[in-house]
C-alpha cells in the first residue's frame, strides 16, 4: 500500500476488481503510431484508474420501465417499479450488516437504482473512495476504450476530501427492448484527481481569445518548429514526447495542493 496516497480507494464488495493505474496503451485499444508517437494520447489515457462492476450484469430498459437480471438465471427483475427504484448487491445486504456498526445496519448501499429520469440508472462500484484536503475526483468514461454499447455515463466531479461514501456511477441508457450487458472484467468508469484550485472561477475566469494580430515575435518563432516542412517527420513527431518527458522527470512537491486554504487566503 501506498504510504500517504493522494486517493484512498476501500473494496467493500469482495467481488469487486480492485482499481486499477489506467495504462497508456488503453488496455490495447491504442494504434500502435498514437502508442508510440503521440505523448498527449497516451497522457490523457493514463491519467487517473480505471473502477469495474462488481459483477456481469444486463439491463433491459422497454421505454418506460428498467429491469435488470444476472448470472445464468434469465429472468428479468423489476428495478424501477413504483415503490421499488432500488436493488440491492445480490446476497450482501447481510455482509455489510457484519461489518458495519450497530448505528448502521441496514444501510448498505443500493447497488442499483432507477432514477425518476426515463432510462438512468446509478450503479455503485462497491468501492469507498477518499482524497487529501484539496483534491477532488473526476468520474467519466474511460479514455479512450471503446464505450459500452447502449449506455451513456454521466460525468462529474466530487469533492471527495469532504464527501466521504460510495462511489457510484450514473449513465443513461440509449437503446429499448435489446439488453445492455454490462461486464465485469470491462472498467465502466475512470476516476482522476483533480486539485480543487483547477476548477475554482478565479481560475477559469482567467482566459482570453485573441486574433492573429496579436501573435507575438517569438509566437511566430514557435509555431515555425510545428508548421514548417522536416525531412526528418518521425524525429518531428518524436520531440514533443522526448520534451514533456524530460520535464517530467523532474520531481514535483503536491504537497502544496494538499492543504485547506483559509478564509483569509480566500478573502
Amino acid at each position: 500500500m501506498t504510504a500517504d496516497p493522494i486517493v484512498q480507494f476501500y473494496r467493500l464488495i469482495e467481488a469487486t476488481r480492485p482499481a486499477k493505474r489506467a495504462d497508456r496503451g488503453a488496455a490495447g485499444y491504442l494504434p500502435s503510431r498514437g502508442l508510440r508517437y503521440c505523448d498527449a494520447l497516451t497522457t490523457a489515457t493514463a491519467y487517473g484508474y480505471w473502477v469495474f462492476p462488481p459483477m456481469d450484469f444486463r439491463l433491459l430498459w422497454d421505454g418506460e420501465r428498467v429491469f435488470w437480471s444476472y448470472g445464468e438465471d434469465e429472468a428479468w427483475l423489476p428495478l424501477s417499479e413504483t415503490g421499488s427504484r432500488a436493488v440491492q448487491f445480490p446476497n450482501y445486504s447481510a455482509k455489510f450488516d457484519r461489518i458495519a456498526p450497530p448505528e448502521l445496519q441496514g444501510c448498505s448501499p443500493p447497488f442499483l437504482t432507477a432514477f425518476l429520469e426515463p432510462g438512468t440508472i446509478q450503479m455503485w462500484t462497491g468501492l469507498l473512495v477518499r482524497t487529501q484536503p484539496g483534491w477532488s475526483l473526476s468520474v467519466r468514461t474511460p479514455v479512450n476504450i471503446p464505450a459500452t454499447p447502449g449506455i451513456v455515463t454521466w460525468d462529474g466531479i466530487i469533492e471527495t476530501d469532504l464527501w466521504f461514501g460510495p462511489l457510484f456511477t450514473n449513465f443513461r441508457l440509449t437503446r429499448t427492448d435489446i439488453p445492455v450487458y454490462i461486464r465485469s472484467q470491462i472498467p465502466i468508469i475512470q476516476v482522476q484527481p483533480v486539485p480543487q484550485l483547477a476548477y475554482r472561477e478565479e481560475v477559469l475566469g482567467k482566459f482570453a481569445c485573441s486574433d492573429a494580430a496579436d501573435l507575438s515575435g517569438d509566437d511566430w518563432d514557435r509555431l515555425a518548429q510545428v508548421l514548417l516542412p522536416n525531412p526528418h517527420a518521425t524525429i518531428r513527431q518524436g520531440e514533443y514526447a522526448v520534451a514533456v518527458r524530460k520535464r517530467r522527470s523532474c520531481p514535483y512537491d503536491v504537497t502544496a495542493l494538499n492543504r485547506t486554504v483559509t478564509p483569509e487566503e480566500e478573502a
